[in-house]
């Protein structure tokens, strides 16, 4: 197969610091906030939603508002639980967690739409919950990836992270007018059933762990928004191409409508993964990003072959998990967007996100 080189995205990262610590003698902060969501409230305020980590490694989500100084977000302001792991399906015997939300306000639902882990009996699954003011929180339950015969794979068998809307309504392969969402299958079913060794979907050769993209018909969601969680049409997006993505790459925050197309910042990682459940000490994670058309997001049209951002301060190079950037929330302050992101699954940081 040739590989077609695309133009690279013409997009920076520059820090601006650390926007959030684990509080001292807090025993739901004990092993690190990280991998916030993002949204403004219906006051008018900028929140995160970090992913809080308690000792024994059960996670929460928290509500935040962030602290705006000149313009620029200098720290937060603790709100409280908004969710936890209190359903059976987000809770296993010595496990637990509702784990790194991504959140997209979709304007024609008028809702803030999140995606998150459900940490439940089996392993890690994509479970989605709806809000219209960041604080309370309706559970629509785990996604049901519906079968595709062209595919020769049932994608419910296996776990999915990295999952994250579009906010925008777009055009599905089969003409539909649908809301597109990103997710990054894992293809080792082993995981769940030891021995069953990686399986993958008919025509795809490479196992490594990539970016799907897959679609809801509105109309289905307007007649049930519980149709939100049935994803169908499953294609692969993008998968690791360059040095900084040599083991797998995911997805980051919700695709920023940009005027090249939807932008995308994603993770890529390298380094050697040795057990999907445990605190990877072996891997360095570093920020990317692609470019995808703006009428077809399943159609890459430009990428970036070195890291945007990487591992390189205190902060992100020492921490739970270390050498880690994990972008996951982009929000726009003053006509100025930031990106925040996990440092060393231990930290949260701030980082301006500019063209060029």
């Amino acid at each position: 197969m040739t590989t077609v080189k695309l133009p690279t995205v013409p997009y920076t990262l520059t820090r601006v610091g650390v926007i959030m610590s684990p509080e001292e003698g807090n025993p739901l902060e004990a092993e690190g906030v990280l991998n916030p969501a993002s949204g403004r409230g219906p006051d008018g305020e900028l929140y995160l939603l970090p992913r809080v980590v308690a000792e024994g490694n059960v996670s929460r989500v928290v509500l935040a508002r962030v602290v705006i100084e000149d313009g620029v977000p200098v720290g937060v302001a603790r709100e409280g639980i908004v969710l936890e792991p209190d359903r059976s399906w987000e809770r296993g015997v010595g496990n637990a967690g509702v784990e790194d939300p991504r959140i997209t306000w979709i304007d024609e639902l008028g809702l803030h739409v999140m995606t998150y882990v459900a940490y439940g009996p089996l392993g890690p699954r994509t479970a989605l919950a709806v809000s219209s003011d960041l604080r309370e929180w309706r559970r629509l339950g785990p996604v049901l990836f519906a079968y595709d015969d062209a595919l020769d794979i049932d994608l419910n068998l296996f776990h999915n992270k990295d999952t994250v809307f579009f906010p925008e309504a777009v055009t599905a392969p089969d003409g539909v007018r649908s809301f597109a969402v990103l997710h990054r299958p894992m293809w080792d079913l082993g995981e769940t059933k030891p021995g069953q060794g990686v399986v993958v979907p008919a025509g795809v050769t490479d196992e490594r762990q990539s970016i799907w993209i897959s679609y809801v018909p509105v109309d289905a969601v307007r007649a049930d928004l519980s149709a939100l969680t049935l994803w169908t049409q499953h294609r692969f997006l993008a998968g690791p191409e360059f040095d900084f993505e040599a083991t797998k790459i995911g997805g980051g925050p919700a695709p920023l409508r940009v005027p090249e197309g939807w932008l995308l910042l994603h993770h890529g990682v390298t380094g050697r993964i040795e057990n999907a459940f445990a605190h990877q000490r072996n891997v360095h994670y570093a920020a990317g990003a692609m470019l995808l058309d703006a009428d077809d997001p399943s159609v890459v049209i430009a990428r970036t072959p070195e890291p945007l951002l990487q591992a390189e301060t205190d902060d992100e190079r020492a921490g739970i998990v270390p050498n880690v950037v994990f972008p996951t929330a982009i929000e726009e302050i003053d006509g100025v967007r930031y990106v925040f992101y996990g440092m060393a699954d231990s930290k949260i940081g701030v980082a301006r996100l500019d063209r060029v």
